[in-house]
C-alpha cells in the first residue's frame, strides 16, 4: 500500500513482543512507568542482537506510527535513564549479576539478558522504588516477552542481586 514502509535489510531488528503478538500483556492497564521498562527492553534488545547505538535506537521509536501515544503513555524521563543507563553501564552491571547465572551471560536470551539488566540497573540507582516492585516488575516483563520459564530465572537471579546491594531492605544478607 501507498506510505507503507517495507522493512529493509538494514533495519533494526525487530523488537520483540508478548505471546499475544502484542507489545505487552493484554488485561489491566499498564503504568506509565512500566511502558517504560517495556520500551527500554525493546530499545536494549534492538542494541543486542543489532547493534543499534542509543540514537539509532530512540530514532527508530520515534519514527513510530504512534509515538505520540506512546510518549503520551511512557515515563519518558525513566526510559531513557534505564535505556542509557543499561548500555553505559552494561559491564559493571553484568559483573553484578553474573555470579548468580548458571551459564555464561553471552548464553542468556537477548530477552532475559535485558531484563536483567533493566532489573541490576534499577536495584542499583533507583534507591526509591523498593526492591520487591523491581523484581516484580522484571518478571513480568518476562511473562509478556520472554521464554515460557524465563521469569522463575529473573526472579531467582534479581532476588540474589538485591540481597547483595539492598541487605537491609531485602531483610538478608550482611546488613
Amino acid at each position: 500500500m501507498a506510505g507503507e514502509r517495507t522493512p529493509s535489510a538494514g533495519d533494526a531488528p525487530a523488537a520483540p513482543t508478548d505471546k499475544a503478538g502484542k507489545g505487552a500483556r493484554t488485561g489491566n492497564p499498564r503504568s506509565a512507568r512500566r511502558r517504560a521498562r517495556e520500551a527500554a527492553l525493546q530499545g536494549l534488545y534492538q542494541w543486542l542482537v543489532g547493534g543499534q547505538d542509543v540514537a539509532s535506537i530512540e530514532g527508530h521509536l520515534m519514527e513510530h506510527d504512534e509515538f505520540a501515544e506512546i510518549e503520551s503513555r511512557t515515563d519518558m524521563p525513566h526510559y531513557r535513564e534505564v535505556l542509557h543507563g543499561c548500555i553505559e553501564q552494561a559491564d559493571a552491571l553484568r559483573a553484578g549479576f553474573a555470579p548468580f547465572l548458571d551459564r555464561p551471560v553471552n548464553e542468556l536470551s537477548p530477552i532475559e539478558h535485558g531484563i536483567l539488566l533493566i532489573g541490576a540497573y534499577e536495584l542499583q540507582h533507583r534507591a526509591e522504588i523498593p526492591y520487591r516492585v523491581v523484581i516484580n516488575e522484571a518478571v513480568e516483563l518476562a511473562k509478556s516477552f520472554g521464554g515460557t520459564d524465563g521469569f522463575r530465572y529473573v526472579n531467582g537471579v534479581l532476588d540474589k542481586l538485591a540481597q547483595q546491594l539492598r541487605p537491609v531492605e531485602s531483610g538478608r544478607g550482611a546488613a
